[in-house]
């Protein structure tokens, strides 16, 4: 149970912030997770709404490293709602069932495909020390550029956030979603 009662409808939230809420009914169909609670502050969860939007439809990192990097922050974390939320999507979206187990698993990512190896190990470094080792920067820099990695880096830091949001106000995991652990 939440330690805080959840916004679950826009009468829960003032009438000159319902904009903010008919953005997150748009982006997600319907109030859930964290923004049950960032709507409690509707001018914080609007620009939480731009981030998610704008890693949706603009970002130039792709689904795929999206998705490893949002599984490693929400395993990194102990983010039980982000995992489950995020589970679904990654596996649609071609993440390897074999690399969100070893996420799952806070395991070593050299045992990873390249690709994947040099996306989890950064998550999993940036999530447990708030930095990234050189050589884990400096390849996926060479392969991806700057652009891309300065969004890497909000984009796994975003999803930390939520995992924080989630687990501070013990939102529940939605019901049938993956168990992290």
């Amino acid at each position: 149970m939440p330690r805080v009662t959840p916004i679950t409808a826009k009468s829960d939230v003032p009438a000159e912030h319902h904009a903010v809420v008919d953005g997150v009914l748009k982006t997600f169909g319907r109030i859930r997770g964290p923004y049950s609670m960032l709507l409690h502050t509707p001018l914080l969860a609007k620009h939480f709404l731009g981030v998610v939007n704008f890693m949706r439809e603009e970002s130039i990192v792709d689904a795929k490293s999206r998705s490893l990097a949002a599984l490693t922050a929400a395993s990194e974390r102990g983010g039980y709602y982000v995992w489950a939320a995020q589970h679904e999507s990654a596996l649609k979206g071609g993440v390897r069932k074999e690399a969100i187990e070893l996420i799952r698993a806070k395991g070593d990512p050299a045992k990873l495909p390249e690709d994947e190896r040099q996306v989890v190990a950064f998550a999993q470094q940036l999530m447990r020390t708030s930095n990234v080792e050189r050589p884990t920067f400096d390849a996926l820099h060479k392969v991806h550029g700057t652009q891309w990695m300065v969004v890497l880096t909000a984009m796994t830091g975003y999803f930390g956030a939520l995992c924080n949001i989630v687990t501070t106000f013990e939102v529940p995991v939605p019901e049938g979603g993956d168990k992290l652990r």
